[in-house]
């Protein structure tokens, strides 16, 4: 992986540069050449309220800012709380003061990003608080969103996840496929290592004998350990021990994660954290 503070800089500045421009396409996704309920409306200023409706972790407060400012710059958006904070059913998160028609505009992309991102924060949070009590750290994985990348990862790190790599160009990660096309492991990491020295190297294994294969080579960063039944993880974290960090993967969710964790293995990646979300309720509501 790549150096934390240079990942973490990476990660921030490509979301800066990139928030308006994924925000500006939702927007004209949704708007089109126009909002014609919106324009039914006397265009008076007003005053509302996002509020949840459950309890959750929020993030997305950059996007769907983002997404009331660029409708209208005049809009006053005053948030009551950060990107990582838990909220309570019914606390208010955000109160706006402008335009009705622009408010309106703005309200379903908004709450979208606002909703989808929450989801992952949320969701992480609660893994890793399963797992709390071990030394196993908790990874996102490159199954995320179509265009919503660097948002996913960010929600995993409100939800105190750790980022795995960003793409296929940060991170060499030798797979099965790879292994099946150079022939071995062998021969594939030290490929790796010849056109690649820089750059940090993650190798996955099917079973053990392919881990010991792995423990005996040079250059390699972490080993992953991919859908590994809980009584080969305690071998293989045995095998390990002192030489190189394990990572588990494949079919872990919250129903077994702490047995996962509790074998000592030193990482945990899930798919679902990002890929199988369940919106958080959000509503955004005008007051009288």
């Amino acid at each position: 992986m790549l150096p934390m503070n240079l990942h973490v800089q990476l990660l921030n500045s490509s979301m800066n540069s990139q928030i308006s421009k994924i925000v500006n396409l939702a927007l004209v996704e949704d708007i089109g050449t126009g909002d014609v309920s919106a324009s039914l409306l006397n265009d008076k200023i007003v005053n509302a309220n996002i509020i949840s409706k459950e309890q959750a972790v929020v993030c997305g407060i950059e996007y769907a800012e983002s997404a009331f400012l660029s409708i209208d710059d005049s809009l006053d958006v005053v948030w009551k709380i950060h990107d990582g904070d838990s909220v309570a059913e019914n606390q208010v998160l955000c109160s706006l003061k402008g335009s009705a028609r622009s408010i309106v505009t703005a309200e379903r992309v908004a709450l979208n990003f606002l909703q989808t991102l929450s989801a992952t924060a949320t969701q992480t949070r609660q893994m890793v608080d399963k797992i709390a009590h071990t030394q196993a750290q908790l990874l996102d994985t490159r199954k995320t969103i179509p265009g919503l990348r660097l948002a996913q990862k960010f929600a995993v790190k409100c939800g105190g996840g750790v980022n795995h790599r960003l793409g296929l160009y940060d991170c060499i990660m030798i797979k099965e496929n790879h292994i099946l096309a150079m022939g071995s492991i062998d021969l594939a990491v030290k490929s790796a290592k010849t056109y690649y020295p820089k750059l940090p190297m993650i190798v996955e294994v099917e079973d053990l004998d392919q881990l010991n294969q792995a423990l005996l080579l040079d250059g390699i960063k972490r080993i992953l350990c991919d859908n590994f039944s809980i009584d080969m993880l305690k071998m293989a974290v045995k095998s390990a021990k002192n030489k190189t960090p394990l990572e588990a993967s494949g079919n872990i969710d919250e129903n077994n994660i702490v047995e996962v964790a509790q074998t000592g293995v030193n990482y945990i990646s899930i798919g679902a954290i990002t890929k199988h979300i369940r919106a958080v309720d959000f509503s955004l509501r005008i007051s009288q």
